[in-house]
């Protein structure tokens, strides 16, 4: 098993962590978010077991977000 965690950040990719050895904030303050992907890895191949689909549905339907991400993804596919 494995746990991909990334951090996106809004402002700059520097960040810190505190002094609980837990918390990680971004150096300028900006807001962040960070998930976790679970994949399963097995002989030959690999299973994702991670569903964001409903997490996804919603950034698309929001007009306040930049979607040059999703529009990239369906051009390309």
């Amino acid at each position: 098993m494995l746990a991909i965690e990334p951090m996106i950040n809004l402002g700059s990719r520097e960040v810190y962590t505190e002094d609980d050895g837990w918390t990680v904030r971004t150096r300028d303050g900006k807001p962040s978010v960070h998930f976790e992907h679970n994949v399963a890895v097995k002989k030959n191949k690999a299973l994702i077991l991670s569903d964001y689909s409903i997490i996804e549905a919603a950034e698309q339907a929001n007009p306040n977000l930049n979607t040059s991400y999703y529009t990239a993804l369906s051009l390309a596919g």
